[in-house]
């Protein structure tokens, strides 16, 4: 019988092994393992609870319920199993075990008669509440794990977008053109003296003139457009009838910037009233 079996008679029996596609069927004889070499860790628990719940789920038991004498004995066969490869990290698992054991002695005593009125409690009340939470809290962490995690699922982008600044002019109020009048004024008055003397002026004829003088698309001063030998009285026309025509949009009115000198020039359509 047993030369039968020392008889290679399946060369596959006795392959230990193959390399670059080639059976192996010794092992050679200077070769060293390592006495760990070939351990296989199946399950990692993060503790004693982590245990327990992996026990009791796997034998699928209720957790309510829980079966003390298979459980305890689940139990101790893997932290004898642990104690010969890390003691330091045994100790709470061999507390637990002790917990085991107490709750499985106090089930299996004799119990002594009750009164009527004394609840009885169940020795693995605690346990099964600490179980419980954990599980709640093992969950939970399932589900934080689960969600979407910067430098692990996606990574944060950021883009330049070169936007094109564009040059806003500021707007010419009636107040700028109030002191742009009020400049002109005041050169009117010393350069010229004083004369009361009656004349009609048109404002219509006035702005006949502004616009022969803005010619095509150039823009012009707004301070040219008024003659002082005019005196104030033409000054006053003048100004109305530029006022007149900026109503009419017959003139358009710009500024570079703030406090910056006004510019006039004539719009589109103008010419009609040449």
């Amino acid at each position: 019988m047993s030369a039968e079996l020392a008889s290679p008679a399946d060369p596959l029996e006795c392959v230990v092994g193959r390399m670059y596609g080639q059976p192996i069927f010794d092992l050679p004889k200077d070769l060293y393992i390592p006495p760990d070499a070939l351990e296989v860790f199946l399950e990692a628990f993060e503790g004693p609870l982590d245990l327990l719940l992996y026990l009791i789920r796997k034998t699928n038991v209720n957790v309510l319920d829980i079966p003390m004498v298979p459980l305890t004995a689940q139990y101790l066969e893997y932290v004898e199993a642990m104690r010969h490869h890390n003691l330091e990290l045994a100790a709470d698992y061999l507390l637990m075990a002790a917990t085991l054991l107490e709750i499985k002695s106090r089930m299996l005593l004799p119990r002594p008669p009750k009164a009527a009125d004394d609840e009885e409690l169940d020795p693995r009340a605690e346990l099964v509440r600490r179980l419980l939470e954990y599980e709640q809290v093992k969950l939970a962490a399932a589900r934080l794990d689960q969600l979407p995690r910067v430098e692990r699922d996606f990574e944060w982008v950021s883009v330049f977008v070169a936007e094109k600044v564009v040059e806003r002019l500021p707007e010419v109020s009636l107040h700028d053109l109030q002191l742009a009048w009020l400049k002109i004024a005041r050169q009117a008055r010393l350069k010229r003296h004083h004369t009361i003397r009656r004349e009609e002026m048109s404002v219509r004829e006035h702005m006949t003139m502004i616009l022969r003088k803005l010619k095509g698309d150039v823009f012009v001063v707004f301070e040219t457009l008024f003659d002082p030998a005019l005196g104030v009285a033409g000054l006053v026309v003048s100004f109305l009838a530029t006022l007149e025509l900026v109503k009419e949009r017959l003139v358009v009115v710009t500024q570079n910037e703030a406090f910056a000198p006004i510019y006039v020039r004539r719009a589109e359509g103008a010419d009609a009233i040449d």
